[in-house]
């Protein structure tokens, strides 16, 4: 499931903005990809996997990749038919805080946590992702969708 996926084979849509590292910037990160995504005419099933992968991954841009002063980027690429194919990348300050998955369940008797188990949302909606280093010092999680033709 999480295999490298193949590049674009037709010139994407592109949406690129950036936002604010606050609560506010990743329910806006959200909203706009929703949007964009319907003036694109992408499928709804794919709109919907779209909109909970983005605020996951805007959630913690702005919980674990915020620095003072420093905005994250939404940037939604879009391969209309025949592919289908959605790229979502996130791209925060904090090169040096990578994500980890944890497990979806614990064991008997450990400590939950009230979070932590975004990724393994994303995990399970995206069709691929990972995490790429974003020179100077920051990092951009990607993930992919695809939509059945």
């Amino acid at each position: 499931m999480n295999q490298p996926a193949p590049p674009f084979t037709t010139s994407p849509l592109a949406f690129t903005q950036l936002l604010s590292s606050t609560r506010r910037g990743a329910r806006l990160a959200r909203l706009l990809s929703v949007s964009q995504l319907r003036s694109w005419g992408a499928p709804q099933d794919l709109t919907e996997r779209a909109e909970i992968v983005v605020a996951e991954l805007a959630a913690n841009a702005v919980l674990h990749g915020h620095l003072p002063g420093r905005s994250f980027r939404l940037t939604l690429g879009f391969e209309a038919p025949p592919g289908r194919r959605l790229r979502i990348d996130v791209t925060d300050a904090r090169g040096d805080r990578w994500p980890v998955v944890r497990p979806a369940s614990a064991a008997p008797g450990a400590v939950l946590h009230a979070g932590g188990r975004g990724l393994s949302l994303v995990t399970a909606i995206a069709d691929h992702w990972e995490t790429l280093p974003h020179p100077p010092g920051g990092k951009t999680v990607r993930a992919e969708l695809d939509s059945p033709a």
